[in-house]
């Protein structure tokens, strides 16, 4: 699974980053994050509000920290 966490690097960014891993490793979910903090990178998904979070290449989330059951969601098996 592909995840990628669009943001400019603000506490929501890393805090978002950190839940996605902790659930992750919970879940045992092999994952690949990727931080991507480029204006340009975020703006090319649409999305106008961060965090975002993109998994296989979809937007799954725009504006603020995901709540815990939603990212268990996007990790369930």
């Amino acid at each position: 699974m592909d995840i990628k966490v669009l943001g400019t690097g603000c506490a929501n960014c890393k805090a978002t980053l950190k839940l996605i891993e902790d659930v992750a490793a919970e879940k045992g979910v092999a994952v690949r994050i990727e931080k991507v903090e480029d204006i340009q990178g975020i703006m090319s998904y649409g999305v106008m509000s961060t965090p975002g979070v993109v998994i296989d290449g979809k937007v799954v989330h725009a504006g603020g920290i995901p709540e815990r059951k939603k990212v268990e969601s996007w990790l369930g098996q």
